[in-house]
């Protein structure tokens, strides 16, 4: 389903002068489970939750407020509901919903990659799952999630309508510039990297995740970049030649100078609000492909040192979740953000 069709990209968003340039730190929070193994429901623990703590200190040193999007598994999870509800309560992170629809009840469906999209789902079944989430969410944490993404970034055609209905103030799962239909899922091709209104009376706020073009041809990103099939490793040949190359602002799988690049260009567009992301099973090693051993988290987290500095060199200064909605001036007033109040902006 192309993106056009699966989610309509309404107005910018327009953030109160003072906003400037800021970005947000998103933690998909979930399971450990293999990657490389068929979906299970059963089939993965959540031994990496106690680095959830060690993870906030860093980011809380570092004046960074994370997005915790956390799934069903981490709503039941005690290390997890400490480390992160004393974060929120604090004022130090903000939770919003990840829906995950293999370990998520009700288990009405078969398991399977194309179910494992929480959009292509039944209409009754995406929203039970939802709903089973959003109330874990309340009695866990104790917060009323504001936010949503949706696992493996399955958004389906009435997903948003859903997330209106919980009251549910904004939505992070575009991946601005990818394409997930080869394997059951969306397509985001097309869809501003700028956050946007969309879903229904254009009432929810999209905070896209970044993943900007680079290279000499990076105006004619998508049509090039898509025009290509990678069998061949032909995107690699455009990025090394300095043509084309796509690149989302995240430690798993892009490098430091590239994401130093794509701030660069995020700066160039004068987007006013950047979306960095990673999975928390990345935090222990041996959980994910890009965090193997001890060696690759000390550069996990020395990525964070140089891309951090990155964004303040660009201007770009942390916000919370809270923060960045709050700095909102158009809400309509179908949107929850019409009548929310948040913590003011930091310098």
């Amino acid at each position: 389903m192309s993106g056009s069709k699966l989610i309509e990209a309404g107005p910018a968003i327009a953030f109160a002068r003072d906003f400037g340039r800021r970005f947000i730190v998103s933690i998909d929070t979930e399971e450990d489970f293999d990657w490389d193994a068929p979906f299970s429901r059963t089939g993965h623990s959540l031994a990496s939750t106690p680095a959830l703590a060690e993870g906030q200190a860093y980011f809380a040193g570092s004046g960074v407020a994370p997005l915790y999007l956390v799934d069903y598994p981490i709503t039941r999870d005690g290390p997890a509901r400490d480390i992160l509800g004393r974060a929120a309560s604090d004022g130090a992170a903000d939770i919003g919903l990840q829906l995950h629809p293999w370990v998520t009840p009700p288990f009405d469906e078969a398991v399977n990659a194309f179910n494992s999209y929480a959009g292509n789902l039944p209409e009754a079944t995406e929203r039970a799952k939802l709903h089973t989430l959003y109330d874990a969410i309340l009695e866990g944490f104790a917060v009323r999630p504001q936010s949503y993404r949706a696992g493996r970034y399955g958004l389906g055609p009435r997903s948003m309508a859903m997330l209106a209905n919980l009251g549910v103030a904004c939505d992070t799962s575009v991946r601005s510039h990818f394409d997930y239909r080869r394997g059951g899922g969306p397509d985001y091709r097309g869809l501003p990297l700028a956050p946007f209104w969309t879903g229904p009376d254009r009432a929810i706020a999209e905070l896209p995740l970044s993943s900007p073009y680079v290279g000499l041809m990076r105006r004619f990103g998508d049509r090039i970049f898509h025009s290509v099939s990678d069998e061949f490793r032909l995107r690699s040949v455009l990025a090394r030649l300095g043509l084309v190359e796509r690149i989302p602002l995240t430690p798993e799988g892009t490098g430091p100078t590239e994401a130093k690049a794509a701030v660069a260009e995020g700066a160039a567009l004068d987007l006013p609000l950047l979306m960095l992301s990673f999975h928390s099973p990345s935090l222990v090693p041996g959980n994910t492909p890009y965090v193997r051993d001890a060696a690759d988290l000390v550069a996990f987290y020395r990525w964070w040192d140089e891309v951090l500095g990155a964004l303040d060199d660009h201007g770009y200064r942390p916000a919370s979740l809270s923060q960045a909605l709050a700095a909102i001036v158009d809400a309509p007033s179908a949107s929850p953000l019409a009548k929310r109040a948040a913590p003011p902006l930091s310098a």
